[in-house]
Formats: C-alpha cells, structure tokens, sequence
C-alpha cells in the first residue's frame, strides 16, 4: 500500500514530543508498506538532521521556512477565521510538492499527523484519509488564555475559539480521526462531528529509557522539558514558588534540576534559589532523570501525552505529577505514579519518596512495568493498523 503521511514537524531527529509520535507512526509503516513523507523544517539545521529520516520512509517532501515568514503569515491571518497555528505551519512551496505527488503517484491511503498541517489535503478526495490529532490544540489555547494577563488571554482564546471550528470543519473532511489520549478522545467526540473517531497512545523507546542500577541521589528532585515551552515554564516556576520551599523546610538538603533546552531569562533567574539547578541544553537527559529519587510534572496546562512522564517511568525513576498533566498517561495514580494538584499534596507525596525508599522502589518497579504493558511502541503501532484497517473497511463500504 502506498502511503501519504503529512505532519507538521519534521520527524528527524525524533528528539522532542512533536517529532516522536510521528517519527514511530512512519517507521513503522515503512516496514509494510511504501510511505512518502511530507513536512517542514525550520532551519537549515533542521533540514539537514532531517536527512536522516531516508532510511525510514520511501521519499520525504521537505521545505524549510523561516520564523519571520512564519510570523507574517500568521500577522496576515489574525483579521480572518484562520488559525493562527495553521499560518504557522503552512508553506506555498510545499502545498505545491503535496499535489505534485499527488498527481504523479496514486496514494491508497494519506495520513495526517496534528491538525496545523491537515489543510495541505484536507479537500482531496477519493482516496482514504486519517487526521490524528494527536492534542486537541484548541483546548491547549484555551487553556493559556486562563493563565495569561489581559490582553495575551483574549488572544489565546481567539486563537482557541478560531482552532476549535477548524478542528469541527477538518473533522469532517477525513474519514477517520483519532488522537493520542482518552481524554482527547472524549473531547474530539464532544464535538460531535459524526466522523468515526479512536485513539492510540505514545510509546517510549524501552530499551533508551530503561534503568541503570546506579545508586541515585536521595535529596534530588528533577524535571526535564524544553524551557521555552510555556507550560513547562509555568509549571517549574509555580513549583520553584509554592512547593519546594516546602520541601526544604522539611528537608533542607533537597534539590531541584531544571533540564532543558533554551530556558527564558525567568527559568535562568530560578537558577539562583538554594538548591535549583538550570542546565540549558545538555546532550543526554538520562543521567539527569537516573540519579534523581523524584521526577515532577507540575503542569497546570498539559494535553496529550507527557513524554516526560513516560520516559522517567521507563527508567524506574518515580514520577509525582499534576493531575492535570496526568490525564495522558495511561496508568493509575497511586500504583504506577503519584498525582496531585494542591501544592501542599505536591510537597507531600515529593517528601514522602525522598523519605521512604520502599514506597520509591515499589513505584519504580510498577512504573518501569507499566510502561511495558501500555506504552510500548510495538503494541500501539498494532493499534494503529487495526484503525487504517478500520477506516479503509469504512470507506470501501461507502463506496
């Protein structure tokens, strides 16, 4: 079978959330079939590092776009109904690359990878077509407009309203949608677009993120993310303000590591708090997360899937996190990992790991086997190719 697969940021190197779920779905499929690959860098780095996805995928579409470009288009949109999001990622050149292929090469199936990029194809016909949104972006948007002063919150939430109807009208051009979570899942059918709809989980690499056995440090408490991302910046600095000072009054030993790439000036200004670690970008993030008793997810804006959470389980480091950030994550509080949302709960459960090694090592072993059983790549890739089956069984009974 051939195979059309469009997502919106290119999938090589598979080395932050929105390249992994990606990357996977078009490695995997390669195996069975012959897939063309089609998306966009955003430098020449970027391009370049994206060469390596050739062993993977039959062909790959690639443009490369810069920021300012992508800033004007999205400047260009703000006064119409499209989404500030689909202006970002959209390029003339390789809505032009997508039909040519289209026209030289006859597709069975073309698969879309996050909604920002469904419109290269969202008005082809006759051939089937899935939209995996992964996130429901227009809630993430929502979400930001409740945590940013006026006017940045009428923004997010014009630009989640604006999402939320693309989403709808995308919806119902494809014939089967699906998504990366069950919460997710749940709010797509809350849409109510009569379009078939399921979901498939992320997996982590196993064998990468798996334990060492090297003895970790008690007092370390670690938390690993891109920190230009502003969930993630928002979520270490509530925890910096209103949980770890909790943490050290008890244990004033304790520590905190912020891992992660390109840290805004608030993140690098953390760093001169007792105890609070800021490393920017470092080439590894595995020994960070290994020597730490405690890895936190205190966000308060999350969808999907928390990559972090994953990968932190798949080591047998114990994971506390928000509730919120815990709804991507398919196992339960309290056996696999701890959740809350109250900073004081947050404090507590922190304490609670840095302080009795065998409530932490029974978590680290449910967590490692969790992940396992529900979030091994092998087993969703079977997932999704039952769904591709699904839909091309739907769209040959239409026909």
């Amino acid at each position: 079978m051939k195979i059309l697969y469009v997502c919106h940021r290119f999938p090589f190197k598979p080395n932050r959330g929105g390249k992994i779920r990606p990357f996977n779905m078009i490695r995997h499929l390669n195996e069975s079939h012959q897939l063309t690959g089609a998306s966009l860098a955003r430098s020449q780095e970027e391009a370049a590092e994206g060469e390596g996805i050739a062993p993977h995928c039959h062909r790959y579409l690639m443009d490369t776009v810069t920021s300012a470009g992508a800033i004007a288009r999205m400047l260009a949109g703000a006064p119409t109904p499209t989404p500030a999001s689909m202006a970002y990622f959209h390029s003339s050149r390789l809505a032009r690359l997508i039909r040519e292929e289209l026209r030289r090469e006859s597709f069975d199936l073309i698969l879309v990878h996050c909604s920002s990029v469904a419109h290269f194809v969202a008005d082809v016909t006759g051939i089937p077509k899935i939209l995996d949104f992964g996130d429901m972006d227009s809630q993430k948007w929502l979400d930001y407009a409740q945590f940013q002063p006026f006017p940045k919150s009428l923004v997010y939430r014009i630009e989640g309203l604006k999402m939320q109807r693309a989403e709808m009208q995308l919806a119902r051009k494809f014939d089967l949608c699906t998504c990366t979570t069950r919460a997710e899942y749940e709010t797509l059918l809350g849409f109510e677009t009569g379009t078939p709809a399921a979901w498939f989980p992320n997996g982590v690499d196993l064998e990468f993120f798996k334990p060492s056995g090297a003895a970790y440090d008690p007092n370390a408490i670690v938390f690993v993310g891109r920190m230009d991302y502003y969930p993630n910046q928002q979520g270490v600095t509530e925890f910096c303000d209103r949980v770890l000072p909790v943490i050290q009054a008890q244990r004033p030993e304790a520590t905190f590591s912020i891992v992660g790439a390109k840290p805004s000036p608030e993140i690098l200004e953390l760093g001169k708090r007792p105890g609070v670690t800021v490393t920017g970008t470092v080439p590894d993030v595995r020994p960070h997360v290994i020597k730490a008793a405690v890895a936190v997810a205190p966000l308060r804006i999350a969808r999907g899937t928390q990559n972090k959470i994953l990968e932190s389980l798949a080591m047998g480091v114990p994971v506390v996190s928000s509730a919120t950030a815990a709804k991507g994550i398919d196992a339960e509080p309290g056996e696999h990992f701890l959740a809350a949302d109250d900073a004081k709960d947050f404090a507590a459960m922190t304490l609670r790991l840095l302080q009795d090694t065998a409530e932490r090592d029974r978590l680290a072993k449910a967590g490692r086997a969790r992940m396992e059983s529900h979030h091994n790549w092998p087993a969703s890739m079977r997932r999704l190719d039952k769904i591709i089956e699904d839909c091309l069984s739907l769209k040959k009974r239409a026909a």
